[in-house]
């Protein structure tokens, strides 16, 4: 049976519900489907946000052969059966590929996509939650537009609700007119954050199993485990903030469970490894500077081997990072110099550490009475005395 949040999706812009700064009139979005424009691009945005409803209405509007793919389960022979298709009706109709969660496709895949994107045989939509810089090879990054999804507002998902609320009274029947009450849209709107498929799911689900929508009815529905680790929702935080938290405070049994909880429910790998890279630098820097090398081979060994395998580096490298000793001293001065930039501006360089390469220059006096242990020569005269780093001869 085909789920609710399937049934009722937008399939023009006029019914299509957030992202105005992509949608709303003069936005690129609205311009491109309006003007028919074709040229591919790249949604980046969190669980329920639009992407597929987008792309569907942008295909439907260019009158588009469109074929949807999920990276997850599709590979080279899936794209190849659609390369062939286009024959003489290329010449009527443009073709869409629609990929969703491309960050799932790895290097090989999304270079064998490439001629075909570059060549104009196809057009690509690619759907993500992953930052496409990262997960997404850089000639064909370089060939899409980006646009950026944000989570739906309260105000957003109060209408979503509203409409999904009625649609279901009517197909019960229900005499309600599709109302529920406040504190149990209240309570859904806070759990879906932002989440417009998830919420109208709950919903579905608890009228379902308990002919009723209640904050309890919902609270049930929700049981579900699938519904229980959105990657863009408040468990997903919680789960990455103790995570980071238990390394912080050198406790590395804490820091393996809340590893373990992420591996489980399908976090992906290079995720995690990214957040350990950071720390690495931010909590541990000069107090173990080997922190960095470790956590950097667990994010190449995340992209290299993929799951299962590459949890066993991720637990590796967790215990390593908990029990290492920290420090943050060079992250602190860093953020006490991007301090001092944002006050002062760009401060004259002092001449002495200024480089000469021309005869005017050396005329100017750049360069001029440098000497490698002269410490009032390197900052500007303004804050030639600020200390960054603290605790160290320099």
């Amino acid at each position: 049976m085909e789920p609710l949040a399937s049934k009722i999706r937008p399939t023009t812009l006029d019914e299509f519900v957030g992202q105005e700064h992509l949608t709303g009139p003069g936005k690129p979005v609205r311009v491109a489907t309006e003007k028919k424009e074709l040229f591919s691009f790249i949604l980046w945005g969190p669980p329920g946000s639009g992407k597929t409803t987008l792309a569907r209405i942008y295909a439907n509007a260019l009158d588009a052969e469109f074929h949807e793919v999920s990276a997850v389960e599709a590979g080279k022979d899936d794209i190849k059966k659609i390369i062939p298709k286009r024959g003489t009706l290329a010449i009527l109709k443009p073709v869409i590929l629609f990929v969703d969660e491309i960050h799932r496709f790895n290097k090989a895949q999304q270079d064998f996509l490439l001629p075909f994107v570059e060549r104009g045989d196809l057009t690509l939509i690619g759907a993500t939650t992953e930052n496409p810089s990262f997960e997404v090879i850089a000639p064909l990054l370089s060939r899409c537009r980006v646009f950026v999804l944000n989570e739906h507002s309260e105000k957003e998902m109060e209408k979503i609700i509203a409409y999904a609320a009625k649609k279901i009274s009517a197909k019960g029947g229900s005499a309600s007119g599709g109302k529920i009450p406040k504190d149990a849209r209240d309570w859904l709107i806070a759990m879906a954050q932002g989440d417009a498929r998830q919420a109208i799911t709950v919903l579905e689900t608890a009228k379902k199993l308990y002919g009723e929508i209640s904050i309890e009815s919902l609270k049930d529905a929700i049981q579900s485990k699938h519904l229980r680790y959105d990657k863009k929702g408040e468990e997903h935080y919680n789960i990455i903030s103790a995570f980071i938290k238990s390394m912080r405070a050198s406790q590395p049994d804490a820091a393996l469970y809340y590893l373990a909880r992420m591996v489980k429910a399908g976090e992906d790998p290079k995720f995690i490894a990214r957040r350990m890279v950071v720390f690495a630098s931010e909590d541990i820097g000069l107090g173990t500077p080997t922190a960095l090398v470790v956590a950097n081979a667990v994010f190449r060994a995340c992209e290299t081997i993929g799951y299962p395998e590459c949890a066993i580096n991720l637990a590796h490298g967790v215990a390593y990072l908990a029990n290492a000793e920290k420090s943050r001293a060079s992250y602190d001065a860093y953020q006490e110099a991007v301090s001092d930039v944002e006050e002062h501006g760009n401060l004259p360089i002092p001449m002495k550490v200024r480089n000469a390469p021309t005869k005017l220059m050396k005329e100017l006096g750049y360069h001029k009475g440098y000497t490698l242990y002269d410490k009032d020569s390197y900052l500007p005269d303004k804050i030639k005395k600020n200390k960054y780093l603290k605790g160290e001869k320099n």
